[in-house]
């Protein structure tokens, strides 16, 4: 496909992208290493394509959740140091041969990868401790360390490159006295693990709102995700959205009050002075949920909002042109950017933008805009 004539896209701005990393970056002390997420097929943005750009911008480390992911960016050419936060115990010898570095939440799976590491001679292999501060999703309890830190000090196979936890709700003002909690508990239980390794690793908590309301705790790493995909935790900040879903109009139809109906279930009613429709290339398979269906979402085209009209199809939707001159074939309309946001499109599903994001399939190609 070559981007320009395609009916889909997803446009990936990187001046936004430069805008929303300079941001982060001036929060932090010029010696704080700068993680960026690209779990997800990097929040839905296209991971090859963001992973490309986030090396060229300076990064100093990227995350994925899966192996598999850091598979495909090692061969797509990206070589920054890959965390794997959700490695398992399945792809050790994939993970070992990828350079990829696995997150390390509780002591069956430091086992098993030490006995990989032994069976292949190896020692030193990079591995970072997860910490369990509240979140109660993975990692070591305090009352784990122990038996974790005697494990370490047996057996050489691993070097710890870092130490983080998750904090659950830094987003959130009042939930800020359980924040500073996990905070306190991370760097307790972290400086006890360093204590006993005899070297420091790396340390690191905050998230992206974190880095936002907190950066008086961001040690020596801090992990970037929706932040640098611009979304802010702050009131009243905005951030460059950095993805732009576009399709083209495929059809348009001129309907008269006799033609009755639109779309399947006939939920789209033909206005008694008739109705001007246009057919878009996204649906349901795209991310497009049916609830944006029956005018609840609209979307951009030719500087007016056109509503939805009729349920969302799996392919396609219709939406409602009446009364905006000249729309034809080949217009493009935007179904989230700078207008509509994606955080209006997340605020009529009562979701968050993440939801909006990772929505968007492979099948919807990624275009980088350079300028």
């Amino acid at each position: 496909m070559n981007g320009e004539n395609d009916f889909s896209r997803l446009e990936l701005r990187l001046p936004a992208c430069r805008s929303n990393y300079r941001y982060f970056r001036g929060r932090l002390k010029p010696s704080t290493k700068l993680l960026v997420l690209v779990k997800a097929n990097a929040y839905g943005h296209g991971a090859v394509e963001f992973a490309t750009m986030m090396q060229r911008e300076g990064a100093d480390y990227l995350a994925v959740a899966l192996p598999v992911e850091g598979m495909e960016l090692r061969r797509n050419g990206i070589s920054l140091p890959i965390l794997v936060l959700t490695a398992g115990t399945d792809f050790f010898p994939e993970i070992i041969d990828n350079r990829l570095e696995p997150g390390i939440p509780n002591l069956y799976t430091l086992e098993a990868l030490c006995a990989e590491l032994r069976s292949r001679g190896l020692r030193d292999f990079p591995v970072h401790i997860k910490l369990d501060t509240g979140m109660h999703r993975l990692g070591f309890m305090t009352g784990e360390l122990p038996a974790l830190l005697d494990f370490l000090r047996q057996h050489g196979e691993v070097r710890v490159k870092s130490i983080y936890s998750h904090l659950a709700a830094a987003e959130d003002p009042a939930e800020d006295a359980f924040t500073l909690g996990q905070i306190k508990m991370f760097e307790t239980n972290a400086q006890t693990v360093t204590d006993a390794l005899g070297y420091k690793p790396l340390w690191h908590v905050l998230n992206s709102a974190g880095i936002e309301r907190f950066p008086q705790y961001q040690h020596d790493m801090v992990r970037l995700g929706i932040g640098i995909y611009g979304i802010s935790a702050l009131p009243g900040v905005q951030l460059a959205p950095v993805a732009s879903l576009k399709v083209k109009v495929l059809q348009v139809k001129t309907l008269g009050p006799q033609d009755g109906t639109i779309g399947y279930g006939r939920h789209g009613h033909v206005a008694p002075e008739g109705s001007v429709i246009a057919t878009i290339p996204v649906g349901y398979a795209d991310g497009l949920d049916r609830h944006f269906g029956c005018g609840a979402a609209s979307f951009s085209i030719r500087g007016h909002r056109a509503p939805t009209i009729g349920n969302i199809c799996m392919d396609m939707c219709m939406i409602d042109v009446t009364g905006i001159p000249g729309v034809q074939v080949g217009d493009t309309v935007t179904i989230f950017g700078e207008d509509p946001t994606v955080g209006e499109l997340a605020g009529i599903l009562g979701t968050i933008p993440y939801e909006i994001l990772t929505s968007v399939p492979r099948r919807i190609e990624r275009i980088i805009i350079r300028k």
